[in-house]
């Protein structure tokens, strides 16, 4: 049997650009090789795309550190189409024709519809969601107005447009000041709690918009929901079917004035929060909070997959906070963690994401 050619892409031009290199070393270990031939693609911090071999991938997390895409050594790639198909051709002469592509790739180029364009124009198909919902999904502004319309629950927030801030700042910040404390400030199109600041009062309001201003443009004023944080892992249906929910996890602050920062995440190796990949939910709030999710993918024209992010309130209502639509895939990432307590292995959930990539077309659907 012919193994489909799978190119995993990952690193990219974001602020998660390390993220992006830990979460393809472990999508590389899980990929099924009886079924699937894999060849790497890193894209460096400044865009540029060169090869790696599979067990460079592998080796990216052994460092102890953020790992990088390193240019020097590496041949250059492209995406071409050649007569026979799309194919991954480097400066040394190799061309492999691809049936998929993986792009564990996080934040803006990523995941922000750009790289799906290119795809889409390139003729292959490729894991995860489409141009129009992953551009949707990256802004936390246009997903808050497309659920909210939808009669999705999303907390009370004032957006920040570059203009506005700088001809009118008092105007935004008596905006704000409807809102109730604390507060969340953070970039509009980011991802990994990067450039995010919890404000407990109007003193430090302005200092937050500016560290958010250092990120992107466009920054959200978010009021504090007090709840639990729960998340819930979404995989798409198969051959049309409804999308499927996992069992919802929480993430657990252990710093009650805290918030789940980038070194909350990924470097405080679980001493300032903890990800629980079953929650203890009583099972009409699990059947909430998964029925929320499943239509907030729905509403969003989500593909592939999704992480849902939401907040439970103590009555029992359920926010959604953020969709991410391309979730890490680290060794403590909430989406295989929940999936693997659903009872699919890591192995399981690459290779349904591959088929599910693989049985999807291109172009409008």
């Amino acid at each position: 049997m012919n193994r489909i050619h799978v190119a995993v892409i990952f690193g990219g031009m974001s602020s998660e650009h390390s993220i992006s290199c830990l979460s393809a070393a472990n999508v590389v270990a899980a990929i099924d090789t009886e079924r699937f031939d894999v060849s790497g693609v890193g894209i460096s911090p400044e865009g540029v795309w060169v090869r790696y071999e599979v067990d460079e991938i592998f080796a990216l997390p052994s460092t102890g550190q953020l790992p990088t895409v390193e240019v020097s050594d590496h041949p250059l790639v492209s995406v071409k189409q050649m007569p026979g198909g799309t194919c991954i051709v480097d400066t040394e002469g190799n061309a492999d024709v691809v049936q998929v592509v993986f792009p564990v790739l996080h934040g803006p180029f990523g995941e922000d519809g750009t790289i799906q364009g290119l795809l889409e124009m390139a003729g292959v198909r490729y894991v995860g969601c489409g141009v129009a919902a992953s551009a949707n999904c990256m802004d936390k502004h246009l997903t808050k107005m497309i659920l909210a319309e939808a009669g999705v629950l999303v907390g009370p927030y004032v957006v920040v447009r570059d203009h506005e801030w700088r001809e009118d700042r008092d105007a935004i910040l008596k905006a704000a000041a409807h809102l109730e404390y604390p507060l969340f400030v953070k970039p509009a199109r980011g991802g990994s709690s990067i450039g995010i600041s919890r404000v407990t009062n109007p003193d430090g309001l302005e200092a937050a918009i500016e560290a958010a201003r250092e990120h992107d443009s466009k920054v959200l004023i978010e009021q504090g929901i007090q709840g639990r944080e729960i998340e819930c892992s979404v995989l798409d249906g198969r051959h049309g079917a409804a999308p499927r929910a996992s069992a919802p996890g929480e993430i657990i602050l252990h710093d009650p004035d805290g918030f789940y920062d980038f070194e909350a995440k990924y470097l405080s190796g679980g001493q300032k929060a903890s990800v629980h990949a079953r929650a203890n939910l009583d099972d009409e709030t699990r059947i909430r909070v998964q029925k929320v999710a499943t239509k907030a993918f729905r509403v969003l024209g989500c593909e592939g997959l999704a992480r849902i992010d939401t907040f439970v309130t103590p009555d029992g209502a359920v926010y959604v906070n953020e969709p991410n639509t391309m979730p890490g895939f680290t060794r403590s990432s909430g989406f295989p963690l929940m999936w693997q307590a659903s009872g699919m292995t890591y192995a399981q959930i690459v290779s349904e994401l591959i088929e599910l990539a693989l049985e999807r077309p291109l172009g409008l659907r």
